[in-house]
């Protein structure tokens, strides 16, 4: 028997109405807030204000974790990072929590807070928009919260594709160092998670034509090739390590292949240059 079972029949209806109001007024904010509606419904004509108002009543009285998170994403919406901040400290101790903190601080022009923010939450995109960002400044410190957060991603056994990204974001950041045996190494790493992946393989490509070498660049490039035969940028790379090698009439059939498979590709106006 349950409680409303034991109460007077008048009673059990009154206090069934009154949940059934309660969430009613819940669905009402929520539509409100969140703008959810349909544009010519009738729920689409209650003022934002009234959802903002019944989430706080229910903070107020109950606190609850995706009242706050509600609360907090709609002041971040309209520019209110203060009052964001307020309602993702109430919040249990969660990435999302985190996530919203990250995003106050980053309204507030606060990026250091934010990047370590972001990092708590393990929220990818966000964490490596701030790295690239970062390493705009200070490529060092970026590579190092690169390699931190790579093993942060490999400890949480996050999905495979966000650590090779992770791989050949700092294979990337070594590259623009001129250390390409050392991207050289990450691109591989990248490779070993994803190996049919093109962006890693010419990454890889690239960065051992860059070291000099030719043999392993060779191999990446027809590697490339054997996932996409139309790839006008493996192409041309091997026109490429075929110039460097000595052989003109090599790279030149190379450049006609990749002309006629793949025109736009971007490697193609460096094997031009290197054969005028």
């Amino acid at each position: 028997m349950t409680v409303l079972d034991r109460l007077p029949h008048a009673l059990a209806s009154g206090v069934v109405a009154f949940v059934l109001v309660l969430l009613a007024l819940v669905q009402f904010g929520s539509d409100a807030l969140y703008a959810r509606a349909a544009p010519q419904s009738l729920v689409a004509r209650i003022p934002l204000a009234f959802g903002v108002r019944v989430y706080e009543a229910i903070d107020a009285v109950a606190p609850a974790g995706y009242v706050n998170d509600a609360l907090a994403s709609n002041a971040l919406i309209h520019g209110d990072a203060g009052a964001a901040q307020r309602y993702a400290l109430e919040m249990p101790a969660e990435p999302r929590r985190d996530d919203l903190l990250a995003q106050a601080a980053a309204a507030q022009g606060n990026e250091e807070l934010a990047r370590e923010y972001y990092f708590a939450a393990a929220d990818v995109d966000a964490t490596q928009t701030q790295i690239l960002r970062l390493a705009r400044t200070n490529v060092t410190e970026a590579m190092l919260l690169e390699v931190q957060f790579r093993n942060r991603l490999i400890a949480l056994r996050t999905h495979p594709d966000a650590v090779a990204a992770s791989y050949l974001i700092g294979g990337n950041l070594e590259a623009s160092q001129h250390r390409d045996r050392l991207a050289l190494a990450l691109y591989r790493d990248a490779l070993a998670l994803a190996p049919r992946n093109m962006a890693y393989v010419l990454s890889a490509a690239n960065a051992a034509f860059r070291s000099g070498d030719l043999s392993t660049a060779q191999a990446y490039f027809e590697r490339g090739l054997a996932v996409n035969p139309a790839s006008g940028d493996c192409l041309a790379g091997l026109g490429l390590v075929a110039l460097r090698q000595g052989d003109r009439a090599q790279a030149v059939a190379y450049l006609a292949r990749a002309r006629a498979t793949d025109p736009h590709a971007q490697m193609i106006p460096a094997l031009e240059s290197a054969l005028r």
